[in-house]
């Protein structure tokens, strides 16, 4: 016969609990803390300086949906990268979620990887359920669309297979039309420089670093801001800089923090990992000033 009287709620004596999770309040600090550092380092510093445990290398995989005779629009696809890493930082689950919330503090730790993949099809379908999140331009599964996956970042020893077999290279699109309007003052507007000329997938990841950084950066500076952005789904417009505008923007970028301060500007240096030389400025961006 079953004992009835052991009062479910005693804990079991040879079950050992250990400590309950943590949430870090602010897991996008590390990037904050480092962003001045990394844009002042030399070329000869940026390469020691991307050393890193093998065993320890995070990513943020993007997924660019390019089924055959659908290419993605170039402007919407990095539209979508730099809006989706920000939005997948600020994920409410991110604060409310301890797996969710270690894998963006380990990963904001260290250098801000991002892999940008292609799949199409049985692909696109298979990677749904994996954590992260999905960003649309136009209604899904149209011919006009354009989709990204934003997963949650972890090891790359660990990419799940969904993942790991899709091709990271053939993710280049015609570069369309941009938009006729003036850049609003409510959204991250994103520069691309004229040269140099990098594939779409490098571009997206550059662009999704951006998202990141400014996510970081609002977060302590202007946090009323943050809210307003990401209330309205982290809005982005991206252009492409001619050669006046880029050495505008990157003589005021040469200062971090009067660039961040004055005017809301911040720049993405790349490691040089893929396509381009240590220490490029890929990226340049206007955080949010109004809204």
């Amino acid at each position: 016969m079953a004992d009835d009287s052991a009062d479910p709620a005693t804990p079991d004596p040879d079950v050992v609990l250990g400590p309950p999770p943590t949430i870090d309040p602010d897991p996008l600090a590390p990037v904050r803390a480092r962003y001045a550092d990394w844009l002042g380092m030399n070329a000869g510093q940026v390469l020691e300086d991307r050393d890193e445990d093998p065993a320890q290398i995070r990513a943020m995989q993007l997924i660019l949906r390019m089924e055959r005779g659908r290419p993605p629009s170039w402007h919407a696809a990095l539209r979508l990268a730099a809006g989706g890493a920000a939005r997948l930082c600020l994920d409410p689950r991110v604060s409310s979620d301890p797996s969710w919330n270690a894998a963006i503090a380990d990963y904001a730790g260290g250098h801000i990887r991002k892999v940008t993949r292609r799949a199409r099809g049985a692909q696109w379908a298979a990677t749904a359920e994996l954590p992260g999140i999905t960003a649309v331009e136009g209604e899904p599964d149209d011919a006009d669309a354009t989709e990204v996956r934003v997963l949650l970042p972890g090891l790359v020893g660990e990419v799940d297979k969904r993942v790991s077999k899709l091709q990271v290279g053939g993710t280049d699109a015609p570069v369309d039309a941009e938009p006729g309007e003036p850049v609003r003052d409510d959204v991250l507007a994103v520069w691309i420089p004229p040269e140099p000329v990098m594939t779409l997938g490098k571009t997206m990841a550059q662009a999704g670093h951006a998202g990141m950084i400014a996510a970081a950066l609002l977060v302590a500076d202007a946090p009323d801001r943050l809210i307003n952005w990401q209330d309205d789904g982290c809005p982005v417009d991206v252009r492409r800089a001619d050669d006046e505008q880029w050495q505008r923007l990157s003589a005021a970028v040469r200062g971090p923090a009067a660039g961040w301060q004055q005017e809301r500007l911040l720049a993405v240096r790349d490691a040089g990992f893929t396509e381009i030389a240590p220490g490029t400025i890929t990226v340049i961006a206007r955080a949010p000033i109004a809204g």
